[in-house]
């Protein structure tokens, strides 16, 4: 019998979960295959903000996590994202599970168990807003250390990438004309689509060059725009719009290994490598910043620690340094649809269209030509009165 699929589960007794399975170790490239009511199943650690805004878009009815989705290191934002959403959150199932599920199985949950035709296949630890919120607490007291290692990692890679951040070194040659021009750099992070929507007045006005870093390339897409440079490891943006025409420009390993290029060249896409141990969203920035932009704009990229650390990784202490580089010609976009909303009151609205016309009227009536048009329609007026008085 075919188990049904749930588009949510607030409406549902404990238990009573069930969905298809979608696997995949790599969560963002999950994301692409999961559709409303199926459970993903994934291997992360610490899930963070943008992971798990991306599950609740999609409208998974649970997640499955093989690891702690709280490892106590820090305080990451993720597994309160779904719990609020009422997305079920099991943690802790084990490596196993991906053994013993496979993609398209029917399954339902029991609580804290996962089960395959009736049949139990793996337990874990069902998170709620009780227990997320205690995990979060005992994880903040782990910042001290994290921040010692963020420090740490930050050295590293000035040692490692000196010559790209203070003289450029590395930094390719590109087709796409940059110097004197403003550019946007957009990354598929927190509050990317609102802050998009606010900016279309600027992007009308200046036309920045649009850089896509990954997914913030179908971004850029979704919200009607084209990508003039596409930036990243490849694995989250789309084929489609792969072949859009923009400039590529794949993120390599220091050491030249790019595993992203041959799938832009199996797409028959030409392509340029960028070798460098920062993440995706640094080297745009580094490469509008050596091109010569006059003005950087960054829609969704990490911008605090808090932030920093949520994202996992330790080539994130790139992100500080290149901000120092790049100075003052960075401007931050996140969260502008907060500072800046267009909120109009219907009262508003109605007295602005009554001024508008009484304006009218009046310019209309002390005008010469206003005047005539008034002695016309009025004796058009009288003349009507009268005809309908002939007929009584």
């Amino acid at each position: 019998m075919r188990l049904p699929t749930l588009r949510r589960t607030r409406s549902v007794e404990p238990g009573a979960v069930a969905g298809t399975a979608r696997l995949d170790r790599r969560t963002k490239r999950l994301v692409g295959r999961l559709r409303p009511g199926d459970i993903a199943v994934i291997d992360h650690v610490d899930i963070d903000r943008v992971a798990a805004d991306s599950l609740v878009a999609v409208g998974v009815a649970a997640v499955l996590n093989a690891k702690p989705s709280i490892s106590g290191r820090y305080p990451n934002l993720g597994p309160e994202v779904l719990v609020q959403a009422g997305i079920v959150l099991i943690d802790n199932l084990g490596e196993d599970v991906f053994d013993r599920l496979s993609e398209g199985d029917l399954v339902s949950l029991d609580n804290d168990t996962v089960l395959l035709g009736g049949e139990p296949v793996a337990t874990g630890v069902r998170q709620d807003a009780q227990t997320v919120a205690a995990a979060m607490a005992d994880a903040r007291e782990g910042l001290s250390v994290q921040l010692e290692a963020f420090a740490a990692n930050t050295m590293d890679y000035l040692k490692q990438e000196r010559d790209l951040l203070l003289d450029g070194v590395g930094v390719p040659d590109v087709e796409t004309r940059i110097g004197g021009r403003h550019v946007l750099i957009v990354v598929r992070g927190y509050d990317y689509k609102a802050d998009l929507d606010v900016l279309r007045p600027y992007i009308r006005e200046f036309k920045p060059v649009l850089i896509g870093v990954d997914g913030g390339a179908d971004a850029l897409v979704e919200s009607g725009y084209t990508p003039d440079m596409i930036i990243g490891d490849m694995d989250s943006v789309t084929d489609d719009v792969l072949r859009c025409g923009a400039e590529v420009i794949v993120h390599a390993y220091p050491d030249g290994r790019a595993p992203g290029l041959a799938r832009v060249h199996g797409l028959g896409v030409q392509a340029t490598t960028f070798p460098a141990a920062a993440t995706s969203e640094d080297l745009a920035m580094l490469l509008a910043d050596e091109k010569g932009a006059s003005l950087i704009v960054a829609v969704g990229t990490h911008a605090n620690l808090v932030e920093f650390l949520d994202k996992g990784r330790g080539g994130m202490a790139s992100t500080f340094l290149t901000r120092l580089k790049v100075g003052g010609k960075l401007v931050d976009a996140k969260g502008v649809s907060r500072l800046y909303k267009q909120n109009i009151s219907g009262s508003a609205l109605l007295l602005l269209v009554l001024s508008a016309v009484a304006a009218m009227a009046s310019a209309v009536a002390v005008s010469t030509v206003g005047q005539a048009y008034l002695a016309v329609v009025s004796e058009w007026w009288d003349n009507l009165v009268f005809q309908i008085g002939q007929l009584f």
